[in-house]
């Protein structure tokens, strides 16, 4: 088994529509290993949430490729990716993307439908998650009557529903205050260390990103730097 959990390989990205060609990444190469807690930070346009779609399968590259668990994901049909975006990667979004008709236990079980969870074992698994997220007695709420750090955490919850290889965390805090930002951040570092999990995050806060092992930057589309942290 690789020690890289991710590896991507001369990643491109490019965008063309009649005459106009838009690179939005160019000749990107990046190694995770398992377990590494990694930030990618960069300015508005520079090829963030581009980078983040194709190293979770959501998006395909121009060129070269994306391998995830020593599985080469650009080399695979279509049809095949739904399968490693349930049981290899976990996303986190800014906006949280909970179904707002589910409960939060229901919203953590659902991952699980598509994913390697036995049916007898979903609830007690999402319970257990919720209970790590600190969310236990809050299972049977709503989103709407959760606060958004709150929703954040059964996002986080949900995301770890199906022991992924990858977490892709899409600027996870950008809808919270600069506190429960850092809790959210410092979560996830708990969880890492308690699920074995891999954290790629996307952010614009550099004092969230210095928590991380490692900062990736991006400035149009490119690798600028890296930068082993602290």
């Amino acid at each position: 088994m690789s020690e890289y959990v991710l590896e991507a390989k001369n990643l491109t990205k490019i965008y063309e529509a009649g005459e106009n060609r838009v690179v939005a990444i160019s000749d990107v190469d990046i190694q995770v290993e398992r377990g590494e807690f990694v930030s990618i930070m960069g300015p508005s346009g520079s090829g963030k949430t581009t980078l983040l779609t194709m190293l979770g399968c959501f998006d395909k590259p121009t060129s070269d490729q994306v391998i995830i668990d020593g599985l080469d994901t650009t080399a695979m049909r279509e049809a095949g990716l739904p399968k490693i975006r349930a049981e290899k990667v976990g996303f986190i979004f800014q906006a949280f993307n909970l179904i707002p008709t589910l409960t939060a236990l229901e919203n953590v079980e659902l991952p699980m439908e598509r994913g390697k969870i036995p049916k007898g074992k979903r609830k007690g698994r999402a319970l257990k998650l919720l209970e790590s997220v600190g969310l236990e007695d809050k299972a049977d709420r709503k989103p709407s009557r959760l606060s958004a750090g709150e929703q954040q955490r059964v996002a986080i919850a949900r995301a770890l529903a199906n022991s992924p290889a990858i977490i892709l965390a899409d600027e996870p805090t950008g809808n919270l205050d600069s506190r429960t930002g850092r809790e959210i951040i410092q979560l996830l570092r708990k969880l890492r260390r308690e699920e074995g999990s891999t954290i790629i995050l996307v952010t614009h806060d550099k004092q969230l990103a210095s928590l991380s092992d490692r900062v990736l930057s991006l400035g149009d589309g490119k690798l600028l730097k890296k930068a082993n942290n602290t």
